[in-house]
C-alpha cells in the first residue's frame, strides 16, 4: 500500500450531508458519458482533481489503491477539471500506473465550481446519491482514519 509519512492537511466536512449528487455529465477517455445523477445503488466516492495540482497528484495512487480494496462495495470516480480532458488525463494515468480508479472528465469544471473551486475534493455518497462527508484538500487515503471514514459511510463499523 502506497502513502507513509507525507504530510496531508485535508479536513473533514460533513455541513452538506444528505445533498444530493449534483446533476453533472461526465465523459471518459472514450467519449462515454456518465450522468452522475442518475449514479444509485452503490456507494460512490467523488474525487474532483485536476493534472496541475500538485496535492490532486499526490493522493491519486492512494485513491487508486482504496478503489482497488473497494471493488464491488465502493464506486471511486475520479473527475478531472482539466480543460483539455483525455489529452491530459490518459497520459497522467499511464505513467501514475493508476488501474483501479476510473478516469472521467469534467472539461467544464461544473464540479469544480459546484464545491467552491478547491482541489482536491472528495466526496462520499451513500447508496441513494446523498452526501455523507467531503474531504477539502489533500488526504492520506491509506490512512486508518480515512478507512474508517469509508466504513462509516458504507454503514458498516470499521474493523
Amino acid at each position: 500500500m502506497r502513502g507513509g509519512n507525507q504530510s496531508f492537511a485535508g479536513s473533514v466536512d460533513r455541513s452538506e450531508a444528505g445533498a444530493l449528487m449534483p446533476a453533472v455529465d461526465l465523459t471518459d477517455p472514450d467519449g462515454r458519458s456518465l450522468n452522475m445523477a442518475a449514479l444509485q445503488g452503490t456507494p460512490v466516492l467523488l474525487n474532483v482533481w485536476a493534472t496541475w495540482c500538485a496535492p490532486c497528484v499526490r493522493e491519486m495512487p492512494l485513491l487508486d489503491d482504496l478503489a482497488g480494496d473497494y471493488d464491488g462495495d465502493l464506486r471511486v470516480i475520479a473527475a478531472s477539471q482539466d480543460l483539455q480532458g483525455a489529452e491530459k488525463v490518459v497520459p497522467f494515468f499511464a505513467e501514475a500506473g493508476l488501474s483501479n480508479l476510473e478516469p472521467w472528465m469534467d472539461p467544464e469544471t461544473r464540479l469544480s465550481f459546484t464545491f467552491g473551486g478547491q482541489l482536491p475534493v472528495t466526496v462520499l455518497y451513500d447508496a441513494q446519491g446523498r452526501e455523507v462527508w467531503r474531504m477539502l484538500g489533500e488526504y492520506d487515503w491509506a490512512s486508518p482514519e480515512a478507512r474508517a471514514l469509508i466504513e462509516e459511510g458504507l454503514g458498516r463499523n470499521a474493523s
